[in-house]
């Protein structure tokens, strides 16, 4: 089993070192896994620091993201990732010492094909905002509840790679990639909600997503769009 972790950055030198820091120790060179950091053009040092990762740590393999936003560069990560299992990482967040393990042991008992688990939300500088996301958002499985009111959250999944051949290529319009990708484990796979608390996930002035609620219009828009894009892969996939 080889463990692939697609980190997508963009502006983040302030807290990409640390996630990396959190990360590596649980990564294995003996199983072959791999680290692969996609920095999208940024303003600050994020792509000299990710070279610079590349170079000190075998694990850790930088590309030069496509520039054309969050979910496009989170999709050149997962094109990269030759691991049988893949996780998702956002740049500023801070992975618990167990989470890999943890997720492993889920993957085995629960035979699911994505696995998404929960967080410990907390601000900028690591103080708790609130001791469970699951809570906060009230997460639970379901594909209807899950176009309604996502409760798949990137930085918290991982999946077996054969997810990317219904997933891939992500369809334009998407509100959330990490929507679309539970939603399809969870109409063509098996999903499994892990409860336990298995990574630091910020929430600040520079999260991609930032929990806060769009207007009406943009949120029928979106459902439209996921429902459309849902509609159309399926019928790729018959």
């Amino acid at each position: 089993m080889k463990i692939s972790v697609a980190l997508a950055a963009k502006d983040g030198a302030r807290y990409l070192p640390a996630q990396v820091a959190s990360i590596l120790p649980q990564l294995s060179e003996e199983r072959g896994d791999e680290l692969i950091i996609s920095t999208d053009p940024s303003k600050d040092a994020t792509t000299d620091i990710a070279r610079e990762l590349a170079t000190q740590f075998s694990l850790v393999k930088y590309i030069q993201g496509p520039g054309r936003g969050v979910q496009a560069n989170f999709e050149h990560a997962i094109k990269a990732c030759t691991g049988s299992h893949i996780f998702l990482s956002d740049q500023d967040d801070i992975w618990m010492p167990n989470k890999i393990a943890e997720v492993l042991k889920e993957f085995e008992a629960s035979n699911a094909t994505l696995i998404v688990h929960d967080a410990v939300v907390v601000d900028e500088d690591l103080n708790q905002i609130n001791p469970s996301f699951f809570a906060l958002s009230r997460s639970k499985p379901g594909v209807f509840k899950n176009i309604m009111k996502n409760s798949f959250i990137g930085c918290c999944m991982a999946f077996e790679t054969k997810l990317t051949s219904y997933a891939l290529p992500f369809p334009q319009n998407l509100p959330m990639h990490d929507q679309w990708l539970g939603l399809l484990a969870s109409r063509y796979l098996t999903v499994s909600f892990l409860p336990q608390q298995l990574i630091q996930y910020r929430r600040h002035a520079n999260t991609s997503t930032t929990g806060t609620h769009a207007g009406v219009k943009q949120m029928v828009t979106w459902r439209c769009n996921i429902l459309r894009a849902l509609r159309k892969r399926n019928k790729e996939l018959k």
